[in-house]
């Protein structure tokens, strides 16, 4: 397979992917935004810091203005970790390799592309129709992944449409779960109420899992291990790790060298990392370095990834 397509299939999903948590941590946090007795501050502030690359001034004249955050955050141009200007930016490299992809895919593409395009998106963004739209896109993702899933063959290009949907949301996990840990000080031994991590579930799709899953009250860890280490989990670090270890293990068997061979050992090296650490060694002192540890080796994999077959400099 040419560089070319596997660079353009890798970024095609990792940006419909990050559409995809984007939109969950946006409509999310819109719908706790409307019980602010129980989830407190309607503040956007936190979600336009991950999100935007809006200046502290402007996050901060926006952060208590909910149609001018939801503009910044969906439609506006200018932000270029927008929702359209992301689709825009899966739109073009699925245009490039339409003879790699099947029709179905470029039909969703297109389709998710052209309704935030719509002039009247801004306008219904702005009023009680919010919800609805965010759940209509959202919805458009959810069938571009099992479209996905049941028309592409499984050749080189599945596993470089995976290695980019999985490491777009495993990058996804620890920067939510950095944030939301960062708030209570990474604290652990703080009391906290399971309402009080509804955003990072919900925005992981993991509240019912948990509600499920965990019997016990100790809250801090409990989430901890379900977005870290729950392999059940299909937004945790460790199962997100596992699918691209599968796929690069593919990629890698039909591509023998040992610059591949010193690419999976590099891998090896971070998923082990997740694979062997206990839960009872994170605590207030070490969970924010393995957060980052953890972040920084999976962007300098990615790094290595592009560097030996997308042919980047």
């Amino acid at each position: 397979m040419l560089s070319r397509i596997a660079d353009a299939l890798f970024w095609m999903n990792r940006y419909m992917e990050r559409a995809g948590g984007l939109l969950r941590a946006v409509s999310t946090h819109y719908i706790l935004s409307l019980d602010k007795d129980v989830y407190g501050s309607y503040s956007w502030r936190q979600v336009l810091e991950t999100f935007s690359s809006a200046t502290p001034e402007e996050i901060t004249a926006m952060e208590f203005n909910t149609g001018a955050a939801l503009k910044n955050l969906i439609t506006d141009t200018t932000n270029n970790n927008s929702l359209k200007t992301i689709v825009g930016r899966a739109r073009e490299n699925a245009r490039g390799v339409q003879d790699h992809i099947t029709k179905e895919v470029w039909e969703e593409v297109n389709a998710i592309y052209h309704l935030m395009n719509q002039p009247s998106l801004d306008q219904r963004l702005n009023s009680y129709e919010a919800a609805e739209v965010m759940n209509l896109i959202t919805r458009h993702t959810v069938l571009y992944t099992g479209v996905t899933d049941i028309t592409m063959s499984r050749g080189p290009g599945w596993s470089f449409m995976n290695l980019g949907k999985y490491a777009e949301r495993c990058l996804e996990t620890i920067v939510l779960t950095n944030r939301e840990y960062q708030r209570i000080q990474y604290n652990l031994d703080d009391v906290q109420d399971i309402m009080q991590w509804r955003y990072l579930l919900y925005s992981l799709s993991g509240y019912e899992l948990h509600l499920k899953t965990y019997r016990s009250a100790n809250y801090n860890y409990n989430v901890l291990h379900q977005v870290l280490f729950n392999d059940n989990f299909p937004h945790s670090v460790a199962h997100s790790l596992g699918r691209m270890e599968r796929r690069l293990q593919e990629v890698i068997r039909s591509n023998p060298s040992s610059d591949n061979a010193s690419l999976m050992r590099c891998f090896g090296r971070l998923i082990s990392r997740v694979r062997y650490t206990d839960l009872e060694t994170l605590n207030n002192d070490t969970l924010r370095q393995f957060l980052e540890e953890i972040r920084q080796e999976l962007l300098h994999f990615n790094k290595r990834l592009g560097q030996q077959f997308f042919s980047y400099a």
